[in-house]
């Protein structure tokens, strides 16, 4: 095999094979069948190891090669998708069903293409932003309220050349985009993944098949795009990764959107934490606990109103921690020596600073700590707050009622 174009006629002929024997499947899925014969992931990858591999000038990364096509088309108001992902669509709009529709009828690709304004209700091309992806329809559910759910896979990022309404829906002529061969850059990965597992647990993303995933993956852009699609990030943030075609830059911006290390603690959360050590070593305990900070949050002057707000009994709250630390932790006692934060102490630091940029504190307060330490669940310190009736949702109702109050 020479080029990316001898596994395209291996998949030109595995599609007519397959029809002669009343088999049909799209252009796409020959491809990326082709691709796992071949032991590769999928088509995106399986072309770019073979252009690599090539003896002529490569096509620059940020440069769309000159093949384009014309699909049936869906604009998004409020979403962009990331390749590799799977979701699903809900399209109420006359020209999208009919574009769906169409597509369905054909090859079961269309282009989605991402609205600059999500207000407008018939978006022309200057309305759309210059990258969309392609996806591939897996399954279409006509709804009881008339419209349209569509399951879709997304193969990959095109440039729109065109978009307008026809009598047949939306169309667009597109090309694709490529985006370079995988690269492995293992400080970056391992650097980002730990910053997004943070960013997964305060925002409460339930999402154990990424972590299977990143372990058994090296490729950059992959990685980008898996954490991308799952970021709750503004529209224009969002369509600026799916812009960003090398696949290094791309994880390089979202770790450093995930980077919190410039975030400080506010004096009072400061005083707090310092309140937490000085308990540990009071009590000469080698390690400070999540418990020993949730005892310093309890007099902290952000965190405990939130607290009495979710109706803790700070008192009983504060009983049960210190015969906690006294009796369960004994083992913990050394001779010398001052208290070390736990892995765990320090994951919710990290948490705190995340929150705090999220809200929009320009520094960390104890508020922001006690929302990062529930993700903490086997914790003692999370399963005294729950003996006290204080969730993670009862604290967020907590800080919105708190912040409408202050504001009047």
């Amino acid at each position: 095999m020479r080029d990316f174009r001898d596994a395209k006629a291996m998949a030109q002929t595995l599609r007519e094979s397959l029809t002669t024997k009343a088999v049909t499947i799209s252009h796409s899925e020959s491809l990326e069948l082709v691709s796992r014969m071949l032991g590769v992931a999928d088509w995106n990858t399986l072309s770019a190891m073979l252009q690599t591999g090539r003896r002529d000038t490569l096509v620059p990364i940020a440069r769309p090669i000159s093949s384009t096509a014309v699909y049936p088309a869906v604009p998004l108001r409020d979403f962009v998708p990331f390749p590799g992902a799977t979701f699903p669509l809900f399209v109420g709009r006359e020209n999208t069903v009919l574009a769906l529709n169409h597509a369905f009828e054909g090859e079961r690709e269309m282009v989605c293409a991402i609205q600059r304004d999500a207000t407008v209700d018939e978006p022309q091309f200057a309305d759309l932003y210059e990258i969309g992806v392609l996806v591939q329809l897996v399954e279409l559910e006509r709804l009881q309220d008339g419209s349209i759910r569509v399951l879709t896979r997304v193969l990959r990022r095109v440039a729109l050349r065109s978009f307008a309404a026809q009598s047949s829906g939306y169309r667009s002529e597109a090309s694709e985009l490529p985006e370079g061969a995988p690269v492995d850059s293992p400080e970056l990965i391992r650097r980002a993944i730990q910053r997004f597992e943070d960013y997964a647990a305060t925002h409460g993303l339930l999402v154990p098949d990424i972590w299977l995933f990143f372990d058994q993956t090296h490729d950059v852009g992959r990685i980008a795009d898996t954490m991308a699609m799952r970021m709750k990030l503004p529209i224009k943030d969002k369509y600026e990764l799916l812009a960003l075609l090398d696949p290094v830059k791309r994880l390089e911006k979202i770790d450093g959107l995930l980077d919190v290390s410039s975030r400080p603690f506010g004096a009072a959360y400061a005083a707090t934490r310092r309140r937490a050590l000085a308990l540990a070593d009071q009590r000469r305990h080698q390690f400070a606990t999540l418990e020993h900070l949730l005892l310093a949050l309890t007099e902290d002057g952000d965190a405990a109103p939130i607290l009495q707000a979710c109706n803790a009994d700070l008192g009983v709250l504060r009983q049960n921690l210190t015969d906690y630390l006294d009796k369960e932790l004994a083992h913990t006692v050394i001779e010398t020596g001052t208290a070390a934060p736990t892995v765990a102490f320090r994951r919710v630091d990290r948490r705190a600073a995340l929150h705090a940029r999220e809200v929009g504190n320009p520094a960390v307060t104890g508020t922001n700590a006690l929302v990062a330490l529930f993700p903490e669940t086997r914790s003692p310190a999370a399963r005294l707050l729950a003996e006290q009736g204080v969730s993670r949702w009862r604290v967020d109702k907590a800080i919105v009622r708190n912040a409408g109050e202050d504001k009047r």
